[in-house]
């Protein structure tokens, strides 16, 4: 039933993105008087599920949902039609237009998409508001991963500052983390206050430790909810359902973090684990994965729920703040794009699973939409990247055109177009055999 409904909000995400995004360059085509032949929600290789000529204009809907496309006449794209540039441009084709308005057409989709994910976001603020901490009410402190130790950063602490700015949220952190943080202020549990200075490149340690989000608020330690049904481990070790941990070899675990540093500290070992069942203690054996996983499902409670609030907004200010998280969100997946040039990287690089991942286990239209606005950023910056058969690509050589007052040989466009889809392919290949290897092998 999760994949059912996970599957069903990527679809739905996807559906919305792509129709959009293909009608910021039908409407700016039509707007030019180009003709589009065909307007396609995903791709229709052999057959197609739907389809219906309207005016010019073909209108269908494929089966294989990688993307999605419009065909305007006269153009050199992903369907490699180059019979109609044998003859001479005609008024209505796309080669015949002025420079500027063929660059309009083609970055119109990625303008829908960044408006699309501004729009969401204001929207999601208007209607559900912002999930606030107010730290001052966090009497235990924050979670924060046991890697951070290292650096004398602990569960417990309560990070007020991040590079003189006051914490909203542990997104906010987990955020700058991602960026590159030069100095956090931190109050301890003994009430101390104290400046904590970081090393340089430390979010590339995050990254390649899995340490990434650092930081959460503090939960209990909370009773054994169900088991990966991947890993049998534990059931065979004798741990049920209801089980409660009460400490890891010797680490009480009183908070949930306890319990994941003492995975984090004995990960690839065995450990006695003792467990609360009904009145009764025991103690069983565990082995802890090289991964630090330990094969267990559970729920979260938050301790300081006083310190969690919600702040409405009226559409003047929701503006304001969806702006700014669409820009931050921008920024971020920015920042991220440096650790696809690590060894871990590379092997994080994820396809739909991971994007269907993205998604709640539950139909929840607030998560839904926050995701969808993510996406619809990720699919805008992704589109503009200078890779030929991606807008980002037909934008370069139209800009070579407009400095240089001459067109690209059609030559030199017909083979971009095939290395490009060489190259999109191949990452898309490579990104859902990532998942497959993961579902595999964990």
């Amino acid at each position: 039933m999760i994949f059912i409904i996970k599957a069903a909000q990527l679809i739905l995400s996807l559906s919305i993105l792509v129709f959009l995004h293909e009608l910021g360059h039908f409407l700016p085509a039509r707007l030019f008087r180009t003709r589009v032949e065909k307007f396609y929600l995903f791709f229709n290789p052999w057959f197609s599920l739907f389809k219906r000529k309207i005016g010019e204009t073909e209108w269908g809907i494929g089966w294989l949902p990688l993307g999605g496309y419009v065909k305007i006449a006269g153009m050199i794209d992903e369907s490699m039609d180059t019979e109609q540039m044998k003859e001479p441009p005609k008024e209505w084709e796309f080669r015949a237009k002025p420079a500027w308005q063929r660059l309009i057409i083609m970055v119109g989709g990625v303008v829908v998409n960044v408006l699309l994910g501004y729009f969401i976001y204001i929207m999601v603020f208007f209607t559900w508001g912002e999930e606030v901490i107010h730290t001052d009410k966090l009497k235990a402190g924050m979670s924060i991963h046991p890697f951070m130790e290292k650096y004398n950063l602990r569960s417990g602490d309560l990070i007020v500052e991040v590079d003189g700015e006051k914490v909203i949220h542990t997104n906010d952190i987990n955020n700058a983390f991602i960026r590159g943080i030069d100095r956090l202020k931190v109050q301890r549990p003994s009430g101390e206050i104290e400046e904590l200075p970081l090393p340089d490149g430390l979010e590339y340690e995050l990254f390649s430790e899995g340490a990434i989000p650092v930081v959460n608020l503090r939960s209990q330690s909370l009773k054994i909810e169900g088991f990966d049904p991947t890993d049998s481990s534990m059931l065979n070790a004798g741990f049920k359902v209801g089980d409660k941990f009460l400490s890891i070899n010797d680490i009480e675990t009183k908070y949930d973090d306890d319990v994941d540093y003492a995975k984090y500290k004995f990960k690839g070992s065995n450990v006695d684990v003792d467990i609360l069942r009904g009145e009764d203690t025991l103690q069983l054996k565990a082995s802890i994965k090289e991964t630090g996983q330990m094969g267990f499902l559970r729920t979260f409670q938050f301790i300081d729920t006083s310190a969690v609030s919600t702040a409405f907004y009226g559409f003047g200010e929701s503006i304001g703040k969806g702006i700014k998280r669409g820009t931050m969100t921008l920024n971020n997946y920015v920042s991220q794009l440096k650790f696809l040039f690590t060894k871990k990287g590379a092997s994080s690089i994820g396809g739909f699973a991971a994007i269907g991942n993205m998604f709640p286990p539950i139909w929840d239209w607030h998560q839904f939409w926050l995701t969808t606005a993510l996406i619809s950023i990720i699919l805008a910056f992704m589109n503009i990247l200078p890779i030929p058969a991606l807008d980002g690509g037909h934008v370069v050589f139209l800009l070579y055109e407009m400095i240089t007052g001459r067109e690209a040989p059609q030559k030199v466009l017909e083979y971009a177009q095939y290395v490009g889809f060489i190259l999109l392919m191949g990452l898309v290949l490579y990104a859902n055999g990532n998942d497959l290897v993961k579902w595999l092998f964990g």
